[in-house]
């Protein structure tokens, strides 16, 4: 089974799970975030459902820990979806490698015209079943009540906070379009004294699931997503949708506003329009015939917003002490996933020597290394031993450093001269040392010479090799 996220992935194979109880299936979960030696081992073990991520399940085929020539049946949930993230070549590849004899289903709120295409083409006479209300002819369920609203973008919070505090109101989803815009949004509304998660791409997968399990296990009723949360995630009693901005498509809508009004419930969905997104709200309305084409505009003082949703009067934009009683996300464990590609004690043995060494390895090498063991190595090269000269002072003068060393030699070098130890004894090899920077300035002599030809100089004569070149004017 392939499925688009992660969170979707996680909830499938529970579900399957405890269908499968009494049927002794081994069902295995397959995508990214985690680390691959307990996924591989699972393999390599034998199961019997795979569900899984389009991305974790092509690597594992391409190392062959995953096998496909023995499988039954391919079910790809929220296919449109997949199109729309472009997993589409990865989908292909994974269905590639199956059994031509196979059973093939394909499940999605919506049929666009790619996922039909791909029916037609990995199918034998696909039939298509509709899963809806006899009654309920519209495109939205009747049991979402929808109110659109034009809102401005630094009065949107304050609507929100006000919204959430509406009587009757159960846990709610409020969906950003992109990530850094839910960040911010569930970081204000914590601030404003409400319990609020965020989940959204930039999260690691154990920050992700914490957060979505914290908001299963009712320890913060708000959660602040991405489109990552708006494909099959299925949460019991959310009572509110909030479209904190515009959507792109009427499909996108369609996702969101279904998180709520699930198995027979009544559900409130709540979109803010922006100013410049009226003409693709145009559109929008039109494809799904809400019969709203021009929102209402909203503030958070307005007095149908109070009406509409049934807020008490006087309720402003922060969460009263008395009411604030769930405990929040850090309530919920943090699971640790382990590293991918490595494993967890080795990682943190790791990570504890590296700190360790960091510590007291560069300060060491800063305090005795740097002054004593490079440099007295240095000399030591140069000279051998000195008799307690420049090498021991440098390497025992930590506290004195560099300034110290060269200052004390300065005063030691008559003394050392005497006794034959000093830098009257390095003059042979300084010298030959600097023969090579002789030849230099006698070949930049010589260039200047001819520099000065080119530019109509008269040379009195060759210059000798270091002596610098004399030239007469006409």
């Amino acid at each position: 089974m392939i499925v688009p996220t992660r969170e979707l992935a996680v909830q499938v194979a529970s579900d399957l799970q405890n269908a499968a109880r009494k049927r002794n299936a081994r069902i295995t979960t397959i995508y990214g975030g985690r680390a691959y030696e307990p996924q591989v081992e699972a393999l390599q073990n034998g199961v019997e459902v795979v569900v899984g991520t389009p991305g974790r399940l092509i690597d594992l085929y391409k190392q062959k820990h995953l096998v496909l020539k023995n499988v039954k049946m391919v079910i790809l949930d929220e296919a449109d979806e997949m199109l729309d993230l472009g997993f589409l070549p990865d989908v292909e590849t994974l269905i590639a490698g199956t059994p031509p004899v196979r059973q093939t289903l394909l499940f999605s709120a919506t049929m666009p015209g790619p996922v039909i295409a791909m029916a037609r083409r990995y199918m034998t006479q696909p039939t298509h079943i509709r899963a809806a209300d006899p009654d309920d002819e519209g495109l939205t369920k009747r049991d979402i009540r929808q109110l659109i609203y034009r809102a401005h973008s630094m009065d949107k919070i304050e609507v929100v906070a006000r919204i959430l505090q509406a009587r009757g109101r159960g846990r709610t989803i409020i969906f950003t379009k992109t990530k850094r815009t839910a960040a911010k949004v569930a970081e204000e509304l914590v601030d404003r004294g409400f319990a609020a998660a965020a989940i959204h791409g930039d999260l690691g997968q154990g920050a992700r699931e914490q957060a979505l399990r914290a908001f299963r296990n009712n320890k913060v009723d708000v959660l602040v997503a991405t489109d990552v949360a708006a494909r099959g995630i299925d949460v019991d009693d959310v009572t509110h949708v909030i479209n904190y901005q515009c959507v792109e498509d009427e499909k996108i809508y369609l996702h969101r506003v279904g998180r709520t009004g699930r198995a027979g419930n009544k559900g409130t969905a709540v979109t803010f329009v922006d100013w410049d997104d009226m003409p693709r709200w145009g559109l929008i309305n039109k494809a799904l015939g809400l019969s709203v084409p021009e929102p209402v505009e909203t503030y958070s003082s307005s007095p149908h917003l109070y009406e509409e949703l049934d807020i008490p009067e006087g309720t402003k934009g922060r969460l009263p002490r008395d009411k604030r009683v769930l405990a929040g996300v850090d309530a919920e464990v943090l699971e640790d996933l382990g590293e991918t590609g490595k494993k967890n004690t080795r990682a943190s043995g790791q990570d504890s020597g590296r700190d360790s060494a960091r510590s007291g390895g560069r300060d060491s090498a800063r305090s005795g290394g740097r002054d004593g063991g490079s440099t007295g190595s240095r000399d030591g090269s140069r000279s051998g031993s000195r008799d307690g000269g420049r090498d021991t002072r440098r390497s025992g003068g930590a506290g004195g450093g560099k300034d110290s060393g060269r200052s004390g030699d300065r005063r030691r070098r008559p003394a050392e001269a005497d006794a034959g130890t000093g830098p009257a004894a390095e003059a042979p090899a300084k010298a030959s040392a600097s023969a090579p920077t002789e030849v230099d300035r006698a070949t930049r002599a010589r260039r200047r010479t001819r520099t000065r030809r080119r530019n109509g100089e008269v040379v009195a004569g060759e210059p000798q090799a270091g002596a610098p070149a004399r030239s007469t004017e006409a």
